[in-house]
């Protein structure tokens, strides 16, 4: 049997605040990567962490770099030479970092 609680409550919401569903919510963050690549700079940020780091902990593990690689139908492109720089698909590596959160940063 399903509780139900009825209260009959006036909330104020402050001005310029908008009440909206969570799975709203979550539609529009995802949106606002819609198109998006990332270059370096922008992958530093996400993750916080420099491109030193950021290639020797996930872009060049072995594992990983199998999934990214454009090469292996991925979603980063790998510059080939000097001059070339680095591109993300924003959505897709947004949702591999997410998925992969625990092995990148538990290998200590």
């Amino acid at each position: 049997m399903q509780q139900q609680l009825n209260v009959n409550l006036n909330i104020p919401v402050p001005e310029g605040t908008v009440l909206i569903k969570k799975v709203e919510l979550e539609e529009l963050k995802r949106n606002e990567l819609t198109g998006v690549y990332w270059t370096m700079k922008d992958l530093e940020n996400r993750v916080n962490r420099k491109q030193e780091w950021i290639k020797e902990n996930i872009l060049y593990r072995q594992k990983f770099k199998k999934l990214l690689d454009v090469e292996n139908g991925g979603f980063v492109y790998y510059p080939q030479k000097r001059g070339q720089t680095w591109s993300f698909h924003a959505i897709k590596m947004a949702d591999f970092l997410d998925r992969h959160f625990q092995e990148i940063f538990n290998q200590y």
